[in-house]
């Protein structure tokens, strides 16, 4: 058999002598476009996959590993998912890479995902060659058409010529005003022809889109002297205080006018969850008082959120009696849900130091207690029977409490979806910023794993821990696989109740104990960690936990913890579905 020998330098063939650093004019193919059009948008990581349709881009990027990172996934949807962990880490836009067909389709749950979630992300696919176009040619699907609905923008090039413009604009929608996913997709002749490059310029302004709407004083005006007036002030508060990077802002004004303030599950982390006016998480799930008091309040001031049904219970019982100022930086957000008394649209770190001029110094201190009273109650209830049980069966609550004494706050906390999630953001104590990674709208279940993955090479200096059911965990289990080759730590920590728990809970409170294909069997996890090279243990008893916590957040490299948890506990506070926010259940 002939053999076919190539040079080596360092260990490897030898690159191409004709790549062009980026900014530099020549005659180049569209898929060297590509990865100059990245480099000079600073990408330093894409995940991906390779195949048919793309591999021309999987060949450029050959001559540019030194200077942008591949971690190469098990699967589209983990990539995806892991460059979503990158965005919300880092603050930066995440990138992936797949082929056309199966491996486009693949990432649509993680765009809906990214689209709700507001998290910047920029997906390249292969397609076809052009004349092949609507011939139902082998792995040819309609990706534009199918993933228009969850994305910020798509768009099909079939030309190398429109590469580096159209790159930049994608960059720039999906990190510019409200974030969101963008998709590109390229047919394969635009990756293989060549054409003269002029050079990469970063895009800056597109005729028609307008990401930040024009900030209109009147309105803040309006909105302080509600404010100034209001006897019983409430503050709610989400992501989009920490997509605007605008934290600071924010603690500037909730200590200016001494307003209790309450986080969605996205929200968690602009302040200090330890802050003295912060009372705790909204929604479903949430805290006593915020979900109570919110029907009490006079003011309400919503700052980056936007109303989800998980937060608001039924809307014609939602804050009827408030005044209703809402700040959002996208114009659809504004009275889609609630009717709002003063609208103030824009970028929040614009907005929020022109209303902290005109609030008055100011605390509210018989309000503040209000919140405090209620927390004594629901600590009464629930907190106290979940962080500290008294009963041989461990629950979720107290393994997330030692993740707090060990941690500290200052760990990134990426969740997946269920039972574990609702507890880990209800008790975790975060201290920074970017530390609660969770799928918040669309809830997709094997967000944890990948996302996790994500969020450590976004953050390389931070402790990452995912907290993870036995359900989610196997949805995206071959993730392992991408944490074996790129040798990254991060600690997996699974809450195994044998049950997707969430549904059990449901079906035990509202379908009388009918449990109707929610009992999962799970297979040795430390076993499957094991054959991935990550180091494990199982615990199921109180004596052994500390320890093992102890020794998964020490060890060295990545770790599985699998702690075995009460099967029919349950997550309360409670807000049942078709109730108002003020008819939460404490048990």
């Amino acid at each position: 058999m002939q053999t076919l020998e190539l040079k080596k330098e360092n260990g490897r063939a030898n690159k191409n002598p004709n790549t062009l650093p980026p900014g530099n004019k020549g005659n180049i193919t569209g898929s060297e476009a590509v990865l100059h059009a990245l480099i000079a948008e600073n990408v330093d990581t894409i995940f991906g996959y390779p195949g048919g349709a793309i591999m021309p881009i999987y060949d450029a990027i050959y001559d540019y590993d030194d200077k942008i990172k591949h971690i190469l996934a098990r699967h589209e949807q983990g990539s995806i998912h892991a460059a979503q962990g990158y965005a919300r880490a880092s603050g930066r836009t995440g990138v992936v890479f797949a082929t056309s067909g199966p491996g486009a389709t693949n990432l649509v749950t993680g765009l809906a995902d990214a689209m709700i979630d507001s998290t910047p992300v920029v997906c390249i696919t292969g397609q076809v060659f052009a004349h092949l176009l609507g011939t139902d040619a082998f792995q040819e699907t309609d990706v534009i058409n199918i993933t228009t609905p969850v994305t910020k923008w798509n768009y099909q090039v079939t030309d190398a010529n429109e590469i580096p413009s159209v790159l930049a604009k994608a960059f720039y929608i999906a990190k510019s005003g409200r974030p969101g996913p963008v998709l590109i997709d390229i047919t394969k002749n635009a990756q293989v022809q060549k054409f003269d490059f002029a050079g990469y310029e970063k895009c800056n302004h597109i005729r028609s889109y307008r990401p930040k709407p024009i900030v209109r004083k009147e309105y803040i005006e309006q909105a302080a002297r509600l404010i100034n007036e209001a006897k019983k002030p409430f503050v709610v508060f989400g992501q989009g205080v920490i997509l605007g990077k605008a934290e600071t802002e924010f603690k500037t004004f909730l200590e200016k006018s001494g307003i209790p303030a309450a986080w969605t599950i996205l929200g968690m982390g602009a302040i200090p969850t330890s802050h003295p006016l912060a009372t705790g998480m909204l929604g479903m799930h949430g805290n006593y008082g915020p979900n109570v008091l919110t029907n009490e309040c006079d003011v309400l001031i919503a700052i980056g959120m936007r109303f989800d049904d998980r937060v608001t219970g039924r809307l014609d019982k939602y804050a009827k009696q408030a005044k209703v100022i809402h700040f959002d930086i996208d114009p659809a957000e504004i009275d889609k849900n609630v009717k709002t008394t003063v609208a103030v649209w824009g970028d929040c770190k614009e907005t929020l130091p022109l209303l902290t001029e005109l609030v008055n110094k100011k605390t509210h201190p018989e309000w503040v207690q209000k919140f405090r009273e209620y927390q004594k109650e629901e600590e009464k209830e629930c907190i106290t029977p979940e962080l500290n049980p008294t009963g041989d069966i461990l629950t979720m609550g107290e393994v997330i409490k030692l993740l707090n004494e060990f941690g500290k706050g200052d760990s990134i906390l990426v969740t997946d979806v269920g039972q574990h999630q609702m507890v880990s953001c209800r008790y975790s104590k975060l201290n920074h910023s970017k530390s609660n990674i969770t799928s918040g709208g669309l809830g997709t279940m094997g967000f944890g794993l990948p996302a996790a993955i994500g969020a450590k090479f976004g953050a390389p200096d931070r402790s990452v821990i995912a907290v993870i059911g036995d359900g989610g965990f196997q949805m995206t289990i071959q993730e392992l696989g991408t944490i074996m080759q790129s040798k990254i730590d991060i600690k997996i920590l699974i809450l195994n109740n044998k049950f997707l728990g969430m549904v059990r809970q449901w079906q035990q409170l509202f379908n009388d104990r009918r449990y109707s294909f929610v009992d999962i069997e799970s297979p040795d996890f430390v076993k499957v960690a094991k054959a991935y090279g990550i180091e494990g243990k199982s615990v199921s008893q109180r004596s052994e936990l500390k320890d093992a916590v102890s020794e998964m957040l020490t060890h060295k490299g990545s770790y599985l913890l699998e702690v075995m948890v009460g099967k029919e506990n349950n997550v309360f506070p409670m807000v049942p579905q078709g109730c108002s926010v003020s008819e939460i259940r404490l048990k």
